[in-house]
């Protein structure tokens, strides 16, 4: 009887530190946010340095993790300092906007490379079904896409929004045919994996 009132009594005790714990680690990883938004790299440093942190993957409110603030900011040191400590390069926003979208949407080519090296997903969509390449191309960035494609990134996936690929997308473009071009003749130099083939 004994036993079972003491592991009931521990049992509670987890229950109610559990929520003070999440507390603890939103606290701090809110702080770091905006410590990555603010560019005070000193508390953000301390923070993200700190034994046992795993703040480079903390997601805020919005949905965004540092990597996202970082790319929105601009900021290519910080960008890669948050891929050496192991930030995920394939978390999407709340509009699942992953920060290689991210990325293609502002022209950020040089962080877009970053995130290819550190095998970023280049298929990866968001909410609309959208993929780095499609973002590229309705935001005409040729040398975005020109990256992705070597990438591999597949030019015929269409998103869910209009049901159209970047190809189809660069087609509809009577502007800039360059784009279409582009992706007609851009070839992937990602290298393919050797194995069996699966029928």
């Amino acid at each position: 009887m004994r036993r079972w009132i003491i592991a009931g009594v521990t049992l509670m005790i987890a229950c109610l530190a559990t929520p003070a714990i999440a507390q603890l680690n939103a606290s701090e990883g809110e702080e770091f946010l905006k410590a990555v938004k603010e560019r005070d790299n000193a508390t953000a440093l301390r923070l993200a340095e700190e034994p046992g942190s795993r703040l480079v993957n903390y997601r805020g409110y919005d949905g965004e993790t540092a990597l996202h603030v970082s790319t929105r900011n601009r900021d290519l040191p910080w960008v890669g300092y948050l891929l050496k400590k192991g930030a995920d390069p394939d978390i999407g926003d709340r509009n699942g906007d992953t920060p290689l979208i991210v990325a293609s949407a502002m022209g950020f080519e040089e962080a877009a490379d970053y995130f290819i090296t550190y095998k970023a997903n280049v298929d990866a969509t968001n909410r609309r079904g959208e993929t780095a390449l499609i973002v590229a191309v309705q935001q005409r960035r040729p040398r975005l896409i020109e990256l992705l494609m070597k990438a591999g990134a597949n030019p015929d996936k269409a998103d869910h929004a209009a049901g159209y690929s970047a190809r189809d997308y660069a087609r509809r473009d009577s502007r800039n045919q360059q784009l279409l071009k582009l992706i007609e003749t851009v070839k992937s130099t990602k290298k393919k994996v050797a194995g069996p083939s699966v029928n």
